[in-house]
């Protein structure tokens, strides 16, 4: 064979391994390395609700501003619960001077002693205290008014994006009932909706590459945590509260996704989030920070992993010739070997007096 025929089966033969490299790696990369297309860009929405119930007199912000927790948005009907307020505080006023004048008749009472009747006297005392529950009542509805006066000012949560908003001055808001909505920016996050098959590759911590369709710039981020469970689709519920479980089975079985949240850790400038966009989630394999293990500890009494099992320090004391190793990645066996062959039960046996021996040595 003339060296033109070895080169021309050489270069054929590379092609091959190159074409089967490629198709290898083509379907690890699509069946098995943990990415997805299915992801989406998260917040966490507050309803902006108002505590009392008024006419909308002012209203502070517009559609998409930006606002810090404690701006105020709108204004309820201020003037009306100032008003409250002050007949609040007339009233504790009032009740205050009826029991100071109650409390003076009935001192002035029993100085006059047995020139007063008891029934006098007791109807005096059960004025003071009638009236001091009164005064009681009336603090707490001034507490309440003062209360109501704050809340007429409607603030923000936290901090974050106003949206759906179409409140106007003159509106009438009702207590418990939300007026629009309010992003809360330190909420943003991404979930990635991972095939099941693909969950053994992926781990709390590992790094995360996050583009956003229609992006070129890539978000990077890190695993926060992943879902314990979703719904199960063949389970429906019966008025005999038992399963019904669905009898079809069908042979082509699509892969459930389960939802992995992604935090966000730096976001190109220039790039907007926005909730609900789509995007590409990949992670990156065995990129999570592992804990520090503490050192292995040297004294005490070795643990015994099973019955016939003892850890490495364990075999590492022993000193008796009529013992056998057997070596197995992350623990080692001692089985007792006598010289002269016995039963299985007094192997055990030997093996039992010997992690004694052992646990007397250590201490």
């Amino acid at each position: 064979m003339d060296r033109r025929s070895v080169l021309r089966v050489l270069v054929t033969l590379f092609v091959v391994l190159v074409a089967v490299w490629v198709s290898l790696r083509m379907w690890f990369y699509y069946e098995r390395e943990p990415w997805t297309r299915d992801g989406r860009v998260q917040v966490d929405v507050e309803n902006v609700t108002p505590d009392v119930s008024g006419l909308v007199t002012d209203v502070l912000v517009r559609e998409n501003q930006y606002v810090t927790a404690g701006t105020p948005l709108f204004i309820v009907d201020r003037v009306r619960f100032r008003l409250a307020l002050e007949a609040a505080e007339a009233e504790v006023a009032n009740v205050a001077s009826r029991l100071e004048q109650a409390e003076r008749e009935n001192r002035r009472n029993i100085r006059l002693g047995d020139l007063v009747s008891t029934e006098i006297l007791e109807q005096g005392a059960s004025k003071v205290d009638e009236l001091s529950a009164e005064l009681e009542r009336a603090k707490a509805n001034l507490n309440t008014a003062r209360v109501n006066v704050v809340r007429s000012i409607v603030r923000a949560s936290v901090d974050g994006w106003i949206t759906n908003f179409s409140l106007r001055p003159g509106n009438y808001a009702t207590a418990g009932k939300p007026e629009f909505a309010l992003l809360d920016r330190h909420s943003l996050r991404v979930v990635g909706y991972f095939e099941e098959t693909k969950l053994p590759r992926i781990r709390v911590g590992d790094k995360v590459s996050i583009r956003l369709m229609g992006e070129k710039n890539i978000i990077e981020g890190h695993v926060d945590s992943l879902a314990r469970g979703i719904a199960d689709r063949e389970l429906n519920p019966t008025s005999s509260l038992m399963a019904n479980v669905n009898p079809t089975f069908t042979w082509v079985r699509l892969p459930q996704r389960i939802p992995v949240r992604i935090a966000i850790d730096h976001v190109p400038e220039g790039l907007r989030l926005v909730a609900g966009r789509t995007a590409t989630v990949s992670v990156h394999y065995n990129s999570h920070v592992r804990p520090i293990l503490p050192p292995a500890i040297t004294g005490g009494v070795p643990e015994i992993l099973e019955d016939r099992t003892v850890s490495d320090s364990v075999v590492n004391t022993l000193g008796n010739n009529s013992t056998e190793t057997v070596t197995n990645t992350s623990e080692t066996k001692v089985i007792a070997t006598p010289s002269s062959a016995k039963p299985s039960v007094q192997k055990t046996t030997t093996v039992q007096k010997t992690v004694k021996k052992v646990e007397e040595h250590v201490r």
